[in-house]
C-alpha cells in the first residue's frame, strides 16, 4: 500500500513539475529552463545527502553495469519533453500519453529482461489493461465535430 501511494505521489508530482517547468521555459528558454531544473535538483540531492546519509561518491565508481550511470543524462531529457509535450498538447493529454508509453516501455523491460530485471512472464491480462489503456487514450482524444 505505501508503494502505491507514492507511485500516486509521484505522479502528482510529476504532473505539477511539468506545468511549473513549462511556465518557467516560456519565460526563459528551454534550455535554461532545464538547467534551472536539473541545478536545483541537484542542490536538493547535495542538502539531503549532507542531512541524512553521506555515504561516499566513490561508490559510483564501482556501480557496474557502467551504463546504468546515464540516469542523469535521461533526466534532462525527459525535463526536456516533459516542457516540449506539456507546451503543445496541453497537461493533461501529454501526461495520458506519458504515462501510456511508460506503462508499454515498462513492460517490455520486465518480458525481455533488460538492463538487469528481472524477467516476467507474458500475461494476457496486463496485455488487455494496457489496451484498455490505450482506448482511454483514444477517447480522451477523440472530439465530436
Amino acid at each position: 500500500m505505501v508503494g502505491i501511494l507514492i507511485a500516486i505521489l509521484s505522479g502528482m508530482l510529476m504532473s505539477v513539475q511539468g506545468v511549473f517547468n513549462t511556465d518557467v521555459t516560456k519565460q526563459s528558454s528551454l534550455w535554461v529552463a532545464n538547467s534551472w531544473v536539473q541545478f536545483t535538483a541537484l542542490a536538493v540531492c547535495l542538502a539531503a545527502w549532507g542531512i541524512s546519509d553521506r555515504s561516499s561518491f566513490a561508490a559510483l565508481w564501482k556501480v557496474q553495469p557502467k551504463y546504468v550511470l546515464v540516469g542523469g543524462v535521461i533526466g534532462a531529457f525527459i525535463t526536456l519533453t516533459v516542457v516540449k509535450s506539456m507546451n503543445t498538447l496541453g497537461p493533461a493529454q501529454a501526461v495520458l500519453f506519458i504515462v501510456v508509453a511508460q506503462m508499454i516501455t515498462a513492460y517490455v523491460i520486465e518480458l525481455l529482461g533488460w538492463f538487469g530485471t528481472e524477467k516476467a512472464d507474458w500475461s494476457m491480462q496486463k496485455l488487455i489493461g494496457m489496451a484498455i489503456a490505450i482506448t482511454g487514450v483514444v477517447i480522451f482524444q477523440w472530439e465530436r465535430k
